[in-house]
This record gives structure tokens, sequence and C-alpha cells, in this order.
């Protein structure tokens, strides 16, 4: 069983994950593609950080440190060597459906479009594609979920219609890249950084949070919020154009390094809040 200090980080650990989770499903990204992605930061991370004489980890002490088998480890150390951590052919079922209705030859007209399907009947229906390449899940369940991304629409007749090639809207995929890139990616450095370090010599990384505010209240509190963050970011932008102006890029001593400040304001309702107060 395990002990209560851990159970406390991985409480902490699902209620951070649920609104990435949320980021995540709006950009069309799933538990497997997400589950492999975490697995190749577990071990990249394991084999560059926890190195003994400047050494990368070797693979029987990532295996231990990750909790993975060694022959998984080699695979994902392989993965991440070839520059291909990030390609999987692990795709949720709705990208899956979309794709095959695309390609395969059953599912196309003679001009190489998809073709309109009645939900029911033959292999040649929308429940034998659910069916073939749709593994468990029922034709019912896979009809709701592309109907609610707006990839089919059903026709008057009740035939369901294709109407777009990707899941993932580019737009969404921008700003949730943005998201993890920049503000996640960013309040996760400080903190890591801030754990080893004494308060004096670490990284700005402050919270202010309060359960007092009424409902009718929240708008202002986000304006306020919004128009001091903004002219704080602003200030530190300055800050960061003057040194750029200082420094062209011919001067710098490297140039895989950044800096940068973020703010942040946040809400949260329900089970958020909830796990938030734990």
């Amino acid at each position: 069983m395990q002990n209560n200090s851990n159970n406390v980080v991985l409480t902490a650990l699902f209620a951070a994950l649920r609104p990435i989770a949320r980021l995540l499903m709006k950009a069309g990204v799933g538990y497997r593609e997400f589950a492999e992605i975490a697995k190749c930061a577990f071990v990249d991370v394991s084999t560059s950080d926890f190195g003994l004489r400047g050494r990368p980890t070797n693979i029987s002490r990532v295996a231990v440190m990750t909790g993975l088998t060694r022959k998984e480890v080699k695979r994902l150390r392989d993965k991440i060597s070839a520059g291909t951590e990030v390609e999987s052919t692990k795709v949720i079922p709705l990208s899956e459906i979309i794709h095959q209705w695309h390609t395969d030859n059953n599912f196309v007209d003679e001009r190489g479009k998809p073709k309109e399907l009645p939900f029911d009947g033959d292999e040649m229906s929308f429940a034998g594609l659910v069916k073939k390449y749709g593994g468990d899940i029922p034709p019912g369940a896979m009809r709701t979920e592309l109907k609610r991304v707006k990839a089919i629409a059903e026709g008057p007749n009740g035939t369901l219609i294709v109407q777009r090639r990707h899941i993932r809207p580019v737009d969404i995929e921008k700003t949730v890249e943005s998201a993890l890139a920049h503000a996640v990616f960013g309040l996760a450095n400080a903190i890591n950084n801030n754990l080893d370090k004494k308060d004096q010599h670490g990284w700005i990384e402050r919270v202010a949070t309060t359960f007092r505010i009424r409902d009718d209240d929240k708008p202002r509190v986000r304006r306020i919020s919004r128009d001091r963050a903004e002219e704080f970011i602003t200030s530190i932008d300055d800050l960061f154009s003057a040194y750029e102006t200082i420094y062209p890029d011919e001067s710098l001593d490297s140039d895989d390094s950044v800096v940068g400040v973020g703010v942040y304001y946040f809400e949260a309702i329900g089970t958020d809040a909830e796990l938030f107060k734990k």
C-alpha cells in the first residue's frame, strides 16, 4: 500500500491533470497518445538527469525508477534517440474512423470522397465501419461523439455524412500548444526548480487564492486581475526588450536557453474546486 505522502501527491496530480485532460481532449488527443508521451518523458528525464559520473542512466536503473520494463525502456529510448517520441500510431478511435472513412476503398466513392453511410446494415454501413476499425466501441456511442465534435452530420434520410477530414481543429491545436509549451511548461519548471532551492535562491512562483468571493463579484475581480496582470507583463516585456536591444543575437552565450515570466488567473468549480481545497 502506498504511504500517505504519496497519496497526497497523487491526489494533487489528479487535480492538476483534470484541466490538462480537458485541454487535450478538446485538441483531439486521447489517453493512449498521452500515455505514450508521458512514458517517453519519464524515460528521457530519468536517463538524462539521474546518471552517475556524468553518464546517462542505464536501462536497468531507468526501469527501477519509472516502473517500466527494461524492454519498454529500451523501446522508448530508441524512439527518443530517433527523434520520433511524438510520433505515435496509436490514435483516438474518432480519428481512426474518420481516417478510414476517407481511405478505405469500401467507404469512398469513385471520386475518392467518403460515401454517405446508413447507420445500420451490412459491412458498407457506419456500423460496419465502426466494427472494422473502432474496436469494441458501440456504433451509437461513436456516432454521438463524432456528431458532438462536428465531424459528421445526419442527413434528412438518416444517412451519416462526413463534415471534416481531421478531428483536431487547427485553431484549438494552436491554443493548446501555446498553453502547454509556455504556461504549463514554465510553471512546472519553476516548481521543480524551487523544490531544490532555498527561498532566497528560488524563482518567483506565487498564487493568491480565496474561497470567499460571491459569483456577482467575480466579473469585477476578473477585470481587476486582468488589468493588473497586463500592466505587470507589459513591464516585464519592456525589460526583456531592453536586453534584446543591448545584446543582439550574435552576442548571446548560447541559443539553447530561455527566460520567461508568467501570470495567470483561474477559477474552479465542482470537483475541481473540491480537489483544489484538499
